[in-house]
């Protein structure tokens, strides 16, 4: 496994987000260790998507400071591209592949390995997306090739197909934003198989999921943010899954809210 020579992949100091008058982000101080896995836990609206699109460069905070692997980040002119080419990658809902294309073809969209004339190398990249395939998210079952439609992959395999896609390249941080949804168990213990090799590769990931079963077995850590605010951070062994479920419902019901009070 490759040593890192930092210390959080990723890191934000005092984040505060307003869409209008409206305060979605509160103080955010939250950060991912260079090969953490880190459960991102919270209600709709609590401010998980919110978070991860100013990590990602889709959003631009009202206020605050973000560190990429140790390095302050410029917030005006950090985009989408830039957090791409900073080695950070999303893998949505199945959304990110295209259906109707092979699968050697959706490991290089938008990354073809080309000669000198500008034509696509195919036999290099089949070859690459084949070793990806067997090395990196073990497909070996029958009936599947780099040659095959990803329309015809099921769920599962289509999510190891883009978080294959994100480790060959190198992401540093890899950010699965609900991966699991309208899988069977099937699908979804191939999916948090796909979460234990980013973690042996060296990779740092951040989970967001409803699911805490599934986030209490992959995570190193558990972040709790409550309507816009980071309540907890929780390493694993300091917390069992029943512990976690029952916190969880007490924030739900209001309960932790009026301990403050």
């Amino acid at each position: 496994m490759e040593e890192r020579s930092y210390k959080n992949a990723v890191q934000t100091v005092e984040i505060d987000m307003y869409f209008g008058e409206i305060k979605a982000l509160e103080g955010i101080n939250f950060h991912v260790g260079a090969n953490e896995v880190v459960g991102l836990i919270g209600d709709n609206g609590a401010g998980k998507s919110t978070l991860i699109k100013i990590l990602t460069g889709v959003f631009t905070p009202t206020k605050g400071k973000l560190y990429i692997r140790d390095e302050k980040i410029e917030m005006k002119s950090y985009s989408v591209k830039q957090a791409h080419n900073l080695r950070i990658e999303t893998v949505y809902q199945d959304k990110s592949l295209a259906e109707k294309q092979d699968l050697w073809r959706n490991f290089f969209i938008g990354r073809q390995i080309t000669g000198p004339l500008g034509f696509i190398k195919v036999k290099e990249e089949k070859r690459i997306a084949n070793e990806i395939m067997l090395n990196m998210i073990g497909f070996r079952g029958a009936g599947i090739s780099v040659d095959s439609k990803v329309g015809k992959l099921s769920g599962g395999e289509r999510q190891g197909v883009s978080i294959g896609r994100a480790m060959y390249f190198d992401a540093d941080l890899i950010v699965l934003d609900e991966p699991t949804i309208a899988l069977s168990l099937k699908e979804v213990r191939k999916v948090l198989n796909f979460v234990h090799q980013i973690k042996e590769g060296g990779k740092a990931c951040i989970y967001i999921s409803h699911n805490t079963g599934d986030i209490y077995e992959i995570s190193d850590r558990f972040v709790i943010l409550d309507r816009g605010k980071l309540v907890a951070s929780i390493q694993k062994e300091e917390i069992s899954l029943k512990s976690l479920n029952t916190f969880l419902l007490e924030y739900a019901h209001g309960l932790k809210e009026n301990e403050k009070q």
